[in-house]
């Protein structure tokens, strides 16, 4: 059957703003960073203090989507505050930054609480977790907020969970599956198996002797050291600190070179 173009291109435009109509339900609009925002951000994030003020803008936007995308579920609280949020979700956004479309979808929950809590799964006591199976980060706020106050120790909760849900989404089927590089991360096995070596055997190491429990956490660590010792750990493993650089899209040696020329 033969159809005119000038049917053709009504029916292709309809199918166009049908598009258009389920993406704009599907996606949350953008809106205006809230100042509120701005400012807990300001007073209590290192890495968005020390970005240029060209990119604050851009990590203010995905913050706010962040949010927009997750659940904050209270637990041994009466409710997740507007603080809470935003600094969760800078931590994730931190992690992903070098990464624009990358919001770790398949975890819409975030649980919230107070301080250390008991897991009756693995029946220990936790300061976060990640769950797959049920989309979920679990942190402990106590020990989010004693991450932050200190970002020269690397030890960062927030930063530690996020990794693990980044590795995670990476392999599980959805929209985001597959971002990360798969060169990248053979290589990055490779160096991290040898590094893991180290540890087990007692060897003196940059990282805590946590990291050698196995690959997961040893990453999650490689995390917190590359966002609060990139010095240090650039001196120390210059081969791992440039793949974790390129798997990350992100150099936070070039924002401690700007944070000192400032």
């Amino acid at each position: 059957m033969h159809i005119g173009f000038g049917v053709f291109f009504l029916c292709a435009g309809s199918v166009g703003l049908i598009l258009w109509y389920l993406k704009s339900k599907s996606e949350p609009a953008v809106i205006p960073l809230n100042p509120a925002y701005r400012k807990i951000l300001q007073k209590n994030c290192t890495y968005y203090r020390q970005l240029p003020s060209a990119r604050k803008s851009a990590f203010e936007r995905k913050v706010q989507r962040f949010i927009m995308l997750k659940r904050f579920v209270p637990r041994q609280l009466t409710h997740v505050t507007v603080e809470m949020k935003v600094l969760i979700s800078a931590a994730a956004v931190q992690l992903t930054f070098g990464l624009p479309n990358v919001y770790l979808r398949h975890f819409r929950t975030i649980l919230v609480y107070p301080d250390t809590y008991y897991s009756t799964i693995s029946r220990k006591y936790h300061k976060g977790e990640v769950n797959p199976a049920w989309g979920i980060i679990v942190l402990s706020w106590r020990n989010f907020v004693e991450g932050l106050a200190n970002p020269n120790d690397s030890i960062n909760l927030g930063l530690h969970e996020m990794a693990h849900a980044l590795r995670l989404e990476n392999m599980i089927r959805n929209a985001e599956h597959g971002f990360l590089n798969e060169k990248l991360m053979s290589r990055w096995e490779i160096l991290s198996l040898r590094e893991l070596s180290k540890i087990r055997k007692g060897e003196n190491h940059f990282f805590r002797d946590y990291a050698g429990a196995d690959e997961e956490e040893f990453f999650a660590i490689a995390v917190e050291n590359f966002f609060e010792r990139p010095v240090e750990f650039q001196e120390q493993m210059p081969d791992l600190y440039r793949v974790l650089c390129q798997i990350l899209n992100q150099d936070p040696l070039l924002l401690y070179s700007h944070r000192k020329a400032s």
